[in-house]
This record gives C-alpha cells, sequence and structure tokens, in this order.
C-alpha cells in the first residue's frame, strides 16, 4: 500500500504531503489545479522519465518521496536491499533533467526503480487509452491473463535462437562460393610448399655450399698446395720436423733437461700430420661432382621462390604452411557444421512450432473465459447486450508465436464487434478499460492500482457503474483515481481534494483531506459547478446512497 506521498518543487508545488488509505481514494478538483501533477510523481517514482521541465521554476532541484508497505520485494532481493515492511523510494531530479534514485536510501538505477514498481503498482492513466487500441497490447493482456506470460517469453527465446542459427546459416551460404575459391588456393599452397621438402636451416647450408662451389678451383689449388708443403713433397715441414726430432731425442740423451723439448715437438709433429690428413680430405671433397653448383643454385632459387609468395626465410615459409593449413582445418570444418548447424535449426524450429502451438491453443481457451468475464463485467457497467470477442489469427511464426490477438467489441445489438481503435465513443473504450482492469485485478499480484480519469465520457447511470466496480476493486487492492464524477467520489474511502491559488505572483497548490462537510461542499460543486442548498442536499443524498 502507499501510505504518503512527499513532493517538493515539483512543477508548480512547492511542497505537499499526501496520506493516502486502504480502498478507494479519490483525487479531485477543478480543471488545472494540478491533479495530474500527482499522477506524474507517480510515475517518476517507478522508474519513469525525468525532466529539467519538472523542477520548480527558480529551484535547483525537486524532491519526490513514497512511503509503500510491502511484505516483500523480488527485486529488492536480488539486489540484498533489507526490507521490513516499509520501503521508501526517493527520486531527486536535478535542473539538467539529470535524477537520482533510492530506495531505502541505497543509490539505484531507474532500471531497478521500474522494476520494483511494476511490482507495485499498476497505473493507468490517460494514454493507456490509445495503448489498449495497440494488438500489442492486447495480446499481452490476454497473454497476462492466462497466465501465459512465461510461456510466450520461452517462445520468444526459442526465436531468438532458431533467428541466430538462421543467420548463421545464410552466412554460410553466401561465403560459400568465396570459401571455396579460398579453400583452394590454400590446398595449392600447402602442396607447393609440402612438395619442396624444406628443411629449417637448409638456405644457410646451402648458401655455404655455393660459396664453396663458387671458389672450387682455387679451393683445391690452395689446399694441394698446403698438403704438398706439410707432406707430400721432398723437404716437407713433416720431414724436416722429423729429422728435427731425430736430433733432439739424441740431445736428451745427453741432457735430459731437453726432454721437455722432445715432447713438445712430437705433439706438434701429430698436430701438424692430422692438418695434413685434413687438407688431404678438403683436396679430394673439392674434386665433387662438377653438376653440384647447379643444383645447389636450382634449390637456392626455389627457396627463394617461395620466399617472394610466402615469407622471408625457410621459416617464414614452414610457418605461413601452418597458418594455412589451420585455416584450412577451419573452413574445411564449416562445410560440416553447415550441416549440424542445420540439422540443430531444424529441430529448434520443430520444438518451437510444438511450443507455439501449445501456445496457441491455451490463447484461445483463454479467450474464451476472457469474452465471458468482460461480458459480464461491461454488463455491470450499463452495456445492455455487450458483444465483446477476443479474435485469434494466425499469422507467420514470430517472437511472440503465431498468432495476432485483437479485441472486438459492440455496445449495440445488430452491429457486428469491431476493433476497438474504430469506438467512437470516448466512454464506451473508458467502460472496455475499466472491465479489463477489473477482471486483471483478480489475478494481479499488484497491490496499488491507479487510474487517472478513467471516467472520460462517462455520466449519468453509467457514472454509477463505474463507481460502483471501482469501489469493487478497492475491496482487495488500494486504488487511486483522479474523477471528475461525484459518483465516483461519493464511493471513496479517503477523498483528496487538490487546490491551487495565487497569491503575489506566486502559485500554491495543497492537497487536503476532504471529511464530513468540506466533502460534501466538494461532491456538491462537482454536480452542479456551485455550492447551493440544492447541490449540497443532492451531495448528501449521493453520500447516504453510497453507504447503502
Amino acid at each position: 500500500m502507499l501510505r504518503e506521498m512527499r513532493i517538493r518543487n515539483f512543477a508548480i508545488v512547492e511542497g505537499i504531503d499526501i496520506q493516502f488509505g486502504e480502498g478507494l481514494n479519490v483525487i479531485t478538483g477543478e480543471t488545472g489545479a494540478g491533479k495530474s501533477i500527482i499522477i506524474n510523481a507517480i510515475e517518476l517514482l517507478t522508474g519513469g522519465r525525468s525532466s529539467s521541465e519538472f523542477v520548480r521554476s527558480g529551484k535547483n532541484e525537486a524532491s519526490l518521496d513514497a512511503f509503500f508497505e510491502i511484505d516483500g520485494s523480488a527485486t529488492l532481493k536480488s539486489m540484498n536491499i533489507p526490507v521490513d515492511g516499509t520501503a521508501i523510494v526517493r527520486r531527486v531530479i536535478n535542473k539538467n533533467g539529470k535524477s537520482r534514485a533510492y530506495i531505502n536510501d541505497r543509490p539505484v538505477t531507474v532500471q531497478t526503480l521500474s522494476r520494483f514498481g511494476q511490482e507495485l503498482i499498476d497505473l493507468h492513466g490517460q494514454h493507456e487509452h490509445q495503448s489498449l487500441l495497440s494488438v500489442v497490447e492486447q495480446r499481452k493482456i490476454l497473454d497476462a491473463f492466462g497466465g501465459l506470460t512465461p510461456l510466450t517469453e520461452a517462445v520468444g527465446k526459442l526465436y531468438a535462437g532458431y533467428n541466430e542459427l538462421s543467420g548463421r546459416l545464410r552466412d554460410i551460404k553466401n561465403s560459400e562460393r568465396e570459401r571455396e575459391q579460398r579453400i583452394d588456393m590454400l590446398k595449392y599452397q600447402i602442396n607447393e610448399i609440402k612438395t619442396a621438402s624444406l628443411e629449417p636451416d637448409e638456405k644457410r647450408l646451402l648458401m655455404e655450399e655455393r660459396a664453396i662451389l663458387s671458389n672450387l678451383s682455387k679451393l683445391k689449388h690452395l689446399s694441394e698446395i698446403s698438403y704438398n708443403m706439410l707432406k707430400a713433397e721432398q723437404g716437407s715441414v713433416i720431414e724436416k720436423l722429423s729429422e728435427v726430432i731425430k736430433s733432439i731425442d739424441e740431445l736428451s740423451g745427453i741432457d735430459a733437461s731437453a726432454g721437455d723439448i722432445l715432447r713438445l715437438l712430437k705433439d706438434g709433429e701429430a698436430i701438424i700430420d692430422e692438418s695434413a690428413h685434413t687438407l688431404r680430405e678438403f683436396k679430394e671433397r673439392y674434386e665433387c661432382d662438377p653438376y653440384r653448383i647447379e643444383e645447389v643454385e636450382t634449390r637456392l632459387d626455389a627457396i627463394e621462390k617461395l620466399e617472394r609468395k610466402y615469407g622471408e626465410g625457410v621459416e617464414g615459409i614452414l610457418h605461413h604452411l601452418r597458418a594455412a593449413e589451420d585455416e584450412l582445418s577451419e573452413l574445411e570444418e564449416i562445410s560440416g557444421k553447415y550441416v549440424e548447424t542445420g540439422d540443430e535449426s531444424k529441430e529448434i524450429l520443430k520444438e518451437l512450432e510444438e511450443m507455439s502451438t501449445t501456445l496457441s491453443r491455451k490463447r484461445k481457451d483463454t479467450a474464451e473465459r476472457v469474452e465471458g468475464i468482460i461480458k459480464k463485467m461491461l454488463s455491470e457497467l450499463a452495456i445492455k447486450n455487450p458483444d465483446f470477442r477476443v479474435m485469434i489469427t494466425q499469422v507467420q511464426l514470430s517472437s511472440t508465436g503465431k498468432d495476432k490477438v485483437e479485441f472486438l467489441f459492440s455496445a449495440n445489438p445488430g452491429e457486428p464487434p469491431r476493433p476497438l481503435h474504430k469506438i467512437a465513443s470516448g466512454g464506451e473504450l473508458s467502460r472496455v478499460m475499466l472491465a479489463l482492469k477489473s477482471a486483471f485485478a483478480e489475478i494481479d499480484r499488484r497491490n496499488i492500482l491507479v487510474f487517472d480519469e478513467i471516467d472520460s465520457g462517462v455520466g449519468g447511470k453509467t457514472a454509477d457503474a463505474v463507481a460502483r466496480k471501482l469501489k469493487g476493486i478497492s475491496g482487495n487492492h488500494q486504488v487511486l483515481c483522479i474523477t471528475h464524477l461525484p459518483q465516483i467520489a461519493s464511493k471513496a474511502d479517503h477523498h483528496l481534494y487538490v487546490h491551487k491559488e495565487t497569491d503575489k505572483g506566486t502559485v500554491k497548490v495543497e492537497v487536503i483531506q476532504l471529511k464530513d462537510e468540506s466533502r460534501t461542499e466538494e461532491i456538491a460543486r462537482m454536480m452542479s459547478g456551485t455550492i447551493t442548498e440544492t447541490s449540497l442536499e443532492h451531495a448528501r443524498e449521493l453520500l447516504q446512497g453510497s453507504l447503502n
């Protein structure tokens, strides 16, 4: 229940505190007195859009506070906001239009405020007459009445999944030719590189070999001369060193201290002999196949050709090979994914069709119940022999199923029911809305219903019927209603009067709790426009009749 609301520097209001009670709370006042400000405040306190226009002229900010008595809240529980029977909602609007929101002194987003407000309040403003004309809104009402909203949301999730898969299939299909061309190119590149049988260090070794082969005759000549000088020819280094060793050997036999020299010379002889042996191998190697240089050049040309296409150095080419193999694997997997995604899409579509069929059947069952209930309530709202129908036609499958839901209504016997947007009478549309709200109130968990001039276009006996209906709803809900009808005001459990006056150029708005004679005078004013003994007498009779 909304227990109290405090409004400061909001629109033309400087400051008012409004006390609400259980049952039917009516708000009356002359046109332009500021009754709509209360509705605007409630809208903002439940997540409505803020604006700098809401801040009173000359002030830096406006503030709104609402005190709710609640048993619990899923929104507050999810945010770990403690609730001890009371929730205090606060909204502060700066003159730049930006706002801050709080619940029990905890800062919250406007989205959170909206979710919390939707748990507590069903607000029917004058603009909702127009929203009721929308077939989308009518479908939502039918789903809510039948408890089908979760099923509709499940259909929506399946539909989103199906759409995503369908999009992926289209993308795969659209890129198929390009993908096949890319696969052919990758296969060619992979085959070309693999056929080359490259080794990681091959180019460096080939370049070293080419340097040797390019200087083969010179290398052969130098190695041969060096070998001959060391060992082969007469008077070679080895030969002369042998003579020296022989002399030092004799010397050491006489002077043992020459033994060290002898050992060094013998070591040198062994080293020179080994060097000569190696030079002979060099000489023999330089006598290799004369066509080898051509083979090396051909191989290097092949490697450099691959480098120009795929990357610098053998390692760069091999890196490209690995990347090409990975990409080829991914592209070839896509073909398999196309089949796999297609199968998954078919399964989801089948499930979606089955769920949508179930939803359609339940909507039709709900439609029959709604038609009976609304007809009964419209009769209670002074429409004789009303014809109200919920027409369900099959349309293309969408996120809400495969049904178009449209409310049809006729207030006159013999006239076929027509869509609500073709109803000329505002009074009839108001009563259809009230009937729907009344029917929905029986299953609605929200305890607070707010009506902004639901009595539009209504008068006479119809006004009595509307008043009785609102009073009936207030038996299980707290109802806040702005009205111009004395019949509705007379049924109120709590009557609030909005008064505006101008004093020295300053507008002052106040909300007065009417009781006893002051209430009688307001109802008299509503009945005749002026307060006279006759209108007061009629007001007393109306109030007395409302007690019965």
